[in-house]
């Protein structure tokens, strides 16, 4: 193996770009949605990583502007790789956070340009509203909240990991690769 200059070595690594999303809550259960001007379907609040931002402060940031309040982002609840799609020529990796409850809409002060409507709404007809690629995340969120612990997903499947026994967990198919 020969030896490769550093601007060279990482020239050529694979990029990609990063998104934080928040995953809120009423006391309900319900799920907080985010409904964009500029898409046909709602999304979790977040949006994208700004150089030299780490994931957690992208997530505080967006709720901030998106939404106009600030909220506590805990602990990370869902990693989603996605692959390239569409007219997007690179892949996605998006971190999805707790980020509490709260307990109405009050004091929410949307961008109007950005966002049409914010809603809670139950997870199943969250799951509905999501586009199919991102819909995983809410029972992904809602699991990894109560097994404490983060949910790894791949194009919106859960890959399941093997556990410290060696058998794999049940927690759905695995995605198919090329």
């Amino acid at each position: 193996m020969t030896w490769t200059e550093p601007a060279t070595w990482y020239a050529n690594l694979a990029s990609f770009y990063a998104a934080a999303a928040a995953f809120i809550t009423d006391r309900d259960g319900n799920v907080l949605l985010v409904k964009p001007t500029y898409r046909d379907h709602w999304a979790f609040p977040g949006g994208y990583v700004d150089e030299g931002e780490y994931p957690h402060d992208a997530c505080a940031r967006e709720i901030r502007e998106e939404l106009g309040i600030s909220v506590v982002v805990g602990n990370l609840l869902v990693v989603d790789w996605a692959p390239p799609a569409g007219e997007r020529p690179r892949a996605i990796i998006s971190f999805t956070f707790d980020c509490g409850s709260v307990d109405n809409l009050d004091g929410f002060d949307l961008p109007g340009q950005e966002l049409a409507d914010v809603a809670f709404v139950p997870p199943r007809e969250a799951e509905r509203h999501l586009p199919g690629n991102v819909a995983m995340r809410v029972q992904a969120a809602m699991s990894a909240r109560d097994l404490h612990a983060p949910l790894y997903l791949a194009g919106g499947s859960v890959v399941p990991l093997p556990s410290v026994h060696g058998a794999e967990q049940e927690a759905g198919p695995r995605p198919q690769t090329a």
